[in-house]
């Protein structure tokens, strides 16, 4: 029997998607004998993205990633070619109501479409410096960075900066969220994810790369503004509260502070981000 409260429900309405672009398939009902840890692996590979932007990021970058989607009947047609794609394509989606897209999005914010999608698993750090073009490039280090809107922020960032990649620690369960990827609006697609090993092998492997490691402080820095900022720049961000670990800011080549009024004690992680991104690109 189908479950009235389910956001899975079909609708009955007197405006369908075109023909060109209909999809009648229906999700099959999960199995009651599925593993937990399949369906923990099956969640652990799937991210569910929401927002407008986030979601036509995939689709023009790794459509083939996508797994289903569901729309407010108001999307249609900003989204026919996704829909397109997806009936050529085999992959189900489905018009919902607004009640059902902030149960799939666990969100008001979903702007009308949800994707599920495969995750980007992120690269190793050999790989991503194997792959990287000569000439100048700025990096992001996050450690200890966690609220999903500050990455997402920092995405969005990272990505209109033209940033290589967002650097993430061993052992950082930091990873992309859809509240995250929706803040980033289309930036988490643009920035790659590579995951780092101990971090003293890391900085020898960034050092003999030619980066610069500059651990960014409260206080007590250089001024980013006065400081000399090298081609090859890596931006050690540490958490919203505790700021980075002392022995990764004292392995770093440099010390930079972000001068202000005072009248407040530091910026948010990821408005400082911006900031330091914008004087990094200022000097090239």
């Amino acid at each position: 029997m189908h479950d009235p409260g389910s956001p899975w429900k079909a609708r009955q309405r007197g405006h369908a998607a075109p023909p060109s672009a209909r999809s009648d398939r229906r999700e099959p009902q999960a199995q009651a004998d599925v593993q937990p840890g399949l369906q923990r692996e099956r969640r652990d590979a799937e991210l569910r993205l929401h927002g407008l932007n986030a979601v036509r990021a995939v689709f023009a970058r790794r459509p083939q990633a996508i797994r289903k989607l569901y729309l407010a009947e108001a999307r249609i047609p900003q989204l026919q070619p996704l829909l397109k794609w997806c009936v050529a394509n085999r992959v189900g989606y489905r018009v919902v109501d607004e009640a059902d897209l902030q149960k799939l999005a666990a969100s008001a914010h979903h702007e009308g479409v949800v994707a599920e999608v495969l995750r980007e698993a992120p690269q190793s750090l050999n790989a991503w410096l194997r792959d990287l073009p000569a000439g100048p490039h700025c990096a992001l280090w996050l450690d200890g960075v966690g609220n999903p809107h500050n990455l997402g922020a920092i995405l969005r960032s990272a990505a209109h900066f033209g940033v290589a990649a967002i650097l993430l620690p061993k052992h950082s369960t930091l990873a992309l969220s859809g509240a995250a990827a929706r803040v980033a609006e289309g930036g988490a697609e643009a920035v790659p994810f590579v995951r780092l090993g101990r971090d003293d092998n890391s900085i020898a492997q960034l050092h003999g790369a030619g980066f610069a490691l500059a651990a960014t402080v409260v206080r007590g820095g250089s001024d980013l503004f006065k400081a000399d900022l090298p081609q090859r720049m890596v931006y050690v961000l540490g958490a919203e509260g505790e700021g980075m670990s002392p022995e990764l800011a004292a392995a770093c080549d440099r010390r930079l502070s972000i001068p202000g009024s005072g009248a407040v004690e530091s910026l948010n992680v990821a408005s400082a981000c911006a900031v330091l991104l914008a004087a990094w690109r200022s000097k090239r």
